[in-house]
């Protein structure tokens, strides 16, 4: 974080300062892991529900924190408050207001959005120094978290917003006003906590709303809802979508090409879906002051830098494994499965899906509109991995003339013992974050890691 002190750390917070003086200096990073370097800066001790982060404040300041925030004094420097995360929020507000150079970009969207945000990164770094960190940081810990990582030297921050309500992102705007704006699309990703598509763009939406007059909102005009978010915003508005493309063609590795404004691209990641994304990132980047030429040569170069999305291996026997395990909803296991279907042109497929959370009284048709796609994909083993998928395998069954094998697998290793794959199949390996990534960790080959 930029320069100050802990005297002034606690005037922003609303803290009580605690065995230090006021005039100490705190000029490093904010961390909540003791084990990251604090050299100059700032640990924050959380009350875990397992490990007390406050036992672990001397061996933070012996580190070389400059201070400690938490709930209680723990006999170390630092500022004693009654919420860490509105502190953190309070803190994180307070720093970027110090920083009138900086261009803070938000995005949100049902799926896509922390390899958007990492696609972003990677272009605006060519235009200034960028925060962009790896990961989803997108709620009220991660969001304050990351804003703090800005410093002077920084041009641009790239911050993720997820909701699990209206009035969420709006709470993220406050903490780190935005001037760009980006909403990728609106899906039924997290229905049972929004309860319906509508609400879910009413609460993703709330980012356009948080836009001054001079910013600008970045939509995609291939979907409806989000397009409609124009109306919303007082912010200049670009669109993206594949209107603005020619020649698109996808290789048998997944990896799609086109012109964009006349420029040939030649993504090096994997998936169809991945056009989506690209363009979202080249129009926030033009956006920001990037040649579309520029965006363009850009794209061509743009690398999945947060693991579990989209990452294609191959074994030494032949077998092509697709890891994108980090998280599962109906849309992004439908884009999966369509990656899937296009590198295994002349090649048996397997689809290995886990169950997807947070559909609310969506949940049994999700899971089944995944198993009729697979089937009308012409996916050739299925395996849905816990009773709670079973329904994936149902939906495969309505599908006349698959000819598919469905196998219903009750938990990671039964899925792992039941898998075998044979020499040149393609695996794709699916589902919320229930350890469905066990199963491709036991595809990889030694020294191959996410």
């Amino acid at each position: 974080m930029i320069r100050t002190t802990l005297g002034e750390i606690a005037g922003v917070v609303g803290g009580r300062l605690v065995n230090a003086a006021p005039e100490t200096v705190v000029d490093g990073p904010v961390e909540f892991d003791n084990r990251l370097p604090l050299t100059g800066g700032l640990f924050v001790a959380f009350d875990g529900e397992k490990v007390d982060g406050h036992g672990f404040a001397a061996a933070a300041i012996a580190a070389g924190a400059a201070g400690v925030l938490g709930t209680r004094d723990t006999g170390e420097p630092g500022v004693v408050v009654t919420d860490q995360l509105d502190a953190l929020a309070r803190l994180a507000r307070f720093s970027l207001d110090r920083l009138p150079d900086l261009t803070v970009i938000g995005l949100t969207g049902s799926s896509g959005k922390t390899t958007t945000k990492d696609y972003i990164g990677q272009l605006l770094s060519r235009l200034g120094e960028t925060v962009a960190p790896p990961g989803s940081l997108n709620n009220e810990l991660g969001h304050p978290y990351t804003a703090l990582k800005a410093t002077a030297k920084t041009r641009f921050l790239v911050l993720e917003m997820g909701a699990r309500g209206v009035g969420h992102i709006r709470h993220l705007t406050e903490v780190a006003p935005p001037r760009i704006g980006l909403v990728l699309n609106i899906g039924a990703a997290h229905v049972g906590e929004f309860g319906s598509l509508e609400q879910t763009a009413l609460a993703k939406g709330e980012l356009v709303e948080a836009l001054p007059a001079d910013g600008v909102a970045v939509l995609n005009a291939d979907d409806e809802l989000v397009a409609a978010m124009a109306a919303r915003t007082a912010a200049r508005v670009v669109f993206f979508g594949e209107a603005d493309i020619t020649d698109l063609r996808v290789d048998d590795r997944g990896r799609a090409s086109f012109e964009l404004a006349g420029h040939p691209v030649r993504l090096g990641v994997a998936g169809r879906h991945q056009v989506a994304n690209t363009l979202a990132a080249a129009a926030v980047a033009m956006a920001a002051g990037m040649p579309a030429a520029d965006a363009a040569a850009a794209l061509s170069e743009v690398r999945i830098k947060s693991v579990r999305r989209m990452d294609v291996f191959d074994r030494p026997d032949g077998v092509t494994v697709i890891d994108d395990t980090y998280n599962a909803n109906p849309s992004s296991t439908a884009a999966a499965l369509r990656s899937l279907a296009s590198m295994g042109t002349g090649r048996r497929t397997v689809a290995v899906l886990g169950y997807m959370a947070e559909l609310g009284d969506q949940e049994v048709a999700g899971h089944r509109e995944v198993g009729r796609l697979a089937a009308e994909l012409g996916v050739d083993r299925l395996i849905a991995v816990s009773e709670q998928a079973r329904p994936i395998l149902d939906g495969a069954a309505e599908v006349p003339g698959w000819t598919g094998r469905a196998e219903l697998a009750a938990d990671q290793p039964a899925a792992i013992a039941l898998l075998s794959p044979e020499e040149g199949d393609v695996v794709l390996v699916k589902g919320s974050r229930y350890r469905t990534w066990d199963v491709v960790d036991a595809l990889r080959p030694e020294g191959v890691r996410p």
